[in-house]
């Protein structure tokens, strides 16, 4: 008759024995070896007319060790289940050499195993955090500062029959030469580059030249090194074929552009809120300061909640069956570790553990729940998102199925849950809190956010 035993050997950390006797497995070993003599093709013998005996000599030990093997776990597991004690990952199997069961010799055999139990602890109380939400006030100048870089980003570039500005966009017939512009033999490469970008002798070569005009340069001495390198990356060459004292390139105008910024009008205002209805420039401003607003709005309950994490993993008090972790680290992950490498990443192991349990008991004990309407619908917002300005039409019923679609993916619906139940999980330990208020500028937050560390 199996048995089972515990009893601690550590903090957090138990011992669990498991006795089976020759009643626990020898009946399903013989059982086994019968039904082996029924099956094996051994030379010599008919099909299921091979001696038991045989049988014995030759799989005897390896089912054996299975059918010990199989009686201790299901002995573990049931154990396991009827207690039901909240442990870390698996059990780990304590030494034992295997060698030394004998088949010809059934007897009692004893098995060990450890396991490391999670620790029971209190979340640190919230009602004393001493925490800030930092607000940034949108200005005029940042609602100006967006509206000019908008009009950068949707600029078009209008064909110009000279080179006159630095601005100018350049498409060139790149062709290896000799000083004078004769032909050499190499590649024939078309190119864009932007006058700016170039040194300012070879801006000077430039300037006044018209479509179909060239201009001879040296690599190494028509840009700086770190735009160089760009360019060599552009044209997908070694950069050892394109320099040297004695390479010349003959740069031959196919057009010019020049990017011109957008007018602020109806045509613009439509394309950046698409369906808004926004008609002057007064709304668009006005539209645009409330999108700023709403970015910092998030980025300073981002930052609010990142104070909240620290709190809770620097408040609540919690301790770890560490032999146990860093055993487990070693052994029971996917990828082995040394005994040195288990050292050194315990302390980020235990910090993110730490979190995990923080997060789970939260989520728990206040019944936070991710619905599949709530899960469906934070799809449809990434994929609007991920259309960003583009109108996506009346008919919007193609979106329905593309979600649908999205939500059979087992990675895709775990990722956005997991979004959406710590977002759960930080609104509700926001609302416990009473943080002060603090006005800062945009990059007083930046720089608050770019320095803090998880």
């Amino acid at each position: 008759m199996a048995t089972v035993a515990r009893e601690n050997i550590g903090l957090l950390n138990d011992k669990i024995i498991v006795k089976v006797s020759k009643e626990d497995y020898l009946p399903t070993f013989e059982k086994k070896l019968k039904e082996y003599s029924k099956t094996a093709n051994i030379p010599g013998f008919r099909k299921g007319m091979v001696p038991t005996g045989m049988i014995k000599k030759m799989y005897g030990p390896s089912i054996y060790t299975d059918e010990i093997l199989k009686a201790v776990e299901k002995q573990l597991y049931t154990y396991l289940d009827n207690e039901k004690p909240e442990i870390f990952a698996q059990p780990l199997a304590l030494d034992a050499d295997i060698r030394k069961l004998d088949h010809n010799n059934p007897v009692e055999y004893e098995f060990g195993f450890e396991i490391g139990l999670k620790p029971v602890f209190d979340i640190a109380p919230l009602d004393k955090a001493d925490v800030v939400l930092n607000n940034v006030a949108v200005t005029d100048q940042m609602v100006q500062d967006e509206v000019n870089r908008m009009v950068i980003k949707g600029a078009k570039n209008v064909e110009q029959e000279t080179v006159n500005v630095e601005a100018a966009v350049l498409h060139l017939l790149f062709t290896q030469s000799d000083k004078e512009g004769n032909a050499a033999d190499g590649k024939k490469l078309n190119t864009v580059v932007t006058v700016k970008d170039l040194m300012p002798d070879v801006q000077e070569q430039f300037k006044g030249k018209k479509k179909d005009d060239a201009v001879i340069i040296q690599l190494s001495k028509a840009f700086d090194k770190e735009k160089l390198d760009k360019f060599v990356k552009s044209l997908e060459l070694d950069k050892e074929e394109l320099e040297g004292e004695e390479k010349y390139f003959k740069l031959t105008i196919e057009k010019i552009e020049l990017p011109v910024n957008r007018e602020l009008n109806e045509e613009f205002f439509n394309e950046v809120f698409p369906g808004a209805a926004v008609a002057t420039e007064e709304e668009f401003r006005k539209k645009l300061r409330e999108e700023i607003e709403q970015y910092w709005d998030g980025q300073s309950r981002n930052q609010l909640h990142d104070q909240l994490y620290h709190y809770l993993l620097d408040k609540t008090t919690m301790e770890f069956p560490d032999r146990f972790l860093k055993r487990w680290m070693q052994v029971g992950g996917e990828e082995r570790k040394t005994a040195e490498q288990a050292e050194d990443e315990f302390p980020g192991f235990s910090k993110q553990l730490k979190w995990t349990l923080i997060s789970d008991k939260i989520v728990k004990d206040n019944k936070l729940q991710v619905s599949a309407e709530e899960l469906k619908e934070s799809m449809k917002r990434e994929v609007m998102q991920y259309f960003g300005s583009m109108s996506l039409g009346d008919d919007t019923s193609w979106l329905d199925s593309y979600v649908d679609r999205m939500m059979k993916d087992e990675k895709q619906i775990d990722a956005t849950y997991r979004r959406l139940v710590t977002d759960k999980l930080f609104a509700w330990v926001q609302s416990k809190v009473t943080p002060t208020e603090k006005q800062v500028t945009s990059e007083e937050l930046s720089a608050m956010q770019h320095n803090h560390q998880h």
